[in-house]
């Protein structure tokens, strides 16, 4: 099951366990009840203080739970959790064990005070790079806590599940039996929306701190390379983000970043963070902005106000909110996204293996998907809007050749339809203005970005596109308010350039503040 390299390891790691845990198996005549069998006694000859058992009573099969010796099992695993689950498995293993997890002691504290019972579900895709922290935070949750449990659900294993709870997207979470929410989310998102009281302390706390010098919105690598070159200036900077990473995170592949030959999304987002926190940077994760004021003059505080009551103040802002994905804005699509509406083909096209879906957009994007979704749905259409595709030529070239594809030009699409879920959708073709439906379970939409300006169009200027716009420094229309990024007219919208523009609007800001004020820090 698992080579000589990894059980070397993973007997590594599981040398960092310290109290005895077991494996409990609950498992039918299938093919993965076999390989869960042979994975769990593999695991346990690499321990002395990892054991065994087959005799699980857990309601799915094949599946395995984890629990400390004597206790039983808070953590299962319905089905395999290699590919990017596997990570799940070994935090899962040392955790249990007692190893410490790495989270915030105030975190660890307001996961031990819940009160009550919280029996979590996730359906996960092995190929889904956005599950695997979803699966964590609520495993560590159930290892701080007796009163929460978490199965992490393979969708592709557990099809009759999947069709009867009418799950079309990943990660998607059930609480108690009753749908919790779906997409990605982080531990500290989670424990906000069980503990209310919660959020409410911590947006006092963020009130009552001092003004910033720098203030950076965003957590992707424009916003982390402002806040690291602020930081290194010696002035106080905060940084506040929805989920640090931004875009990176839903990135698969990286294979352009100069000086690392290849990487994945969550690795380049994580050391992200890792580089931002090694600074004197205050991070506030887990917070939206819901608007902001600019300064009356050159010099003046500028308010910033979080969707959590919170409000901060700062001499200079960075404006680093990136971008997310466009839609087609037509009937039906808002009112059946995750029911057969999606944007992420590596993450939810398992869950509609053999049947017909349809890709919206014929750039590299969206040709991409088409080839990714040809092995392993049934039939792949996908419609562009432009009389001919727009990928790159080895990608059309590859499209063509697979059998289970239709290729529509010259289509616009009009309207997703459905009852419960998606059936079908209908385009008009451009050149005859004839409307057509196509008999659909699944559309992926990849249609390129829309950045992320909603909230600041009262104060700075966009473009008609909502693009805010920055002159040669990063220097928007407000006084001590700076761009850089996606969000930003700067051309060619790619991590590396990115980085190089929040670099550039965070010496801007802090030649902007010797410039008219006394920096705080």
């Amino acid at each position: 099951m698992l080579d000589d390299n990894i059980k070397a390891q993973l007997q590594a790691y599981l040398e960092k366990v310290v109290q005895p845990i077991e494996l409990v198996a609950s498992l039918d005549d299938g093919d993965v009840s076999r390989e869960i069998r042979e994975l769990i006694h593999e695991i346990a000859a690499l321990s002395d203080k990892v054991s065994a058992r087959e005799d699980g009573q857990f309601e799915r099969r094949p599946s395995f739970g984890i629990a400390r010796m004597g206790e039983a099992p808070r953590i299962h695993f319905a089905g395999l959790p290699m590919g990017h689950e596997f990570t799940s498995l070994i935090l899962a293993l040392l955790q249990t064990g007692g190893h410490p997890p790495k989270a915030e002691p105030e975190t660890l504290e307001q996961i031990r005070a819940l009160k009550g019972e919280f029996r979590f579900e996730t359906f996960v895709s092995l190929s889904c790079h956005n599950c695997p922290d979803v699966v964590q935070a609520f495993n560590l949750m159930a290892v701080m806590n007796p009163g929460v449990s978490h199965v992490m659900i393979d969708g592709a294993l557990f099809q009759d599940e999947v069709e009867r709870r009418k799950v079309m997207a990943v990660p998607n979470v059930f609480l108690n039996g009753q749908p919790f929410d779906q997409g990605r989310m982080e531990l500290a998102g989670i424990l906000s929306r069980v503990d209310p009281a919660a959020m409410a302390g911590a947006a006092e706390k963020i009130s009552a701190k001092a003004p910033f010098d720098v203030l950076v919105v965003g957590g992707g690598p424009a916003g982390s390379a402002a806040a690291i070159y602020a930081a290194r200036k010696g002035i106080r900077t905060g940084i506040v983000a929805e989920r640090f990473g931004g875009q990176v995170l839903d990135t698969l592949a990286i294979e352009n970043f100069i000086s690392v030959k290849e990487t994945e999304g969550p690795k380049l987002a994580a050391a992200l963070e890792e580089h931002v926190r090694h600074y004197d940077v205050d991070v506030m994760s887990h917070q939206k902005v819901a608007s902001f004021t600019s300064a009356a003059q050159s010099g003046a505080l500028i308010e910033v106000q979080l969707e959590s009551g919170a409000v901060l103040k700062a001499r200079s802002v960075i404006l680093a909110t990136g971008a997310r994905w466009r839609e087609m804005n037509v009937p039906g699509e808002r009112e059946f996204r995750g029911k057969g509406v999606a944007y992420c083909p590596h993450c939810d096209g398992p869950l509609f293996k053999g049947k017909r879906v349809a890709v919206i957009g014929g750039g590299n994007s969206g040709v991409e998907a088409a080839i990714d979704l040809a092995g392993i749905v049934a039939h792949v259409t996908l419609l562009e809007f432009d009389t001919k595709l727009r990928a790159d030529l080895v990608l059309q070239e590859k499209l063509t050749s697979l059998p289970n594809v239709t290729i529509i030009t010259n289509a616009q699409t009009t309207q997703v339809t459905g009852t419960d879920k998606v059936n079908g959708l209908v385009y008009q073709d451009r050149e005859s203005g004839k409307s057509h439906r196509l008999d659909l379970e699944g559309i992926f939409v990849q249609i390129g970005l829309l950045p992320n300006t909603d909230y600041v169009r009262e104060v700075v200027n966009v473009t008609r596109t909502g693009e805010i716009e920055i002159d040669s420094r990063g220097q928007t229309s407000a006084h001590g308010i700076f761009a850089a990024g996606d969000c930003t007219t700067v051309p060619y919208k790619q991590i590396i350039i990115a980085m190089g523009e929040g670099a550039k609007a965070s010496l801007s800001a802090f030649e902007y503040l010797i410039r008219t004020s006394t920096p705080v820090g």
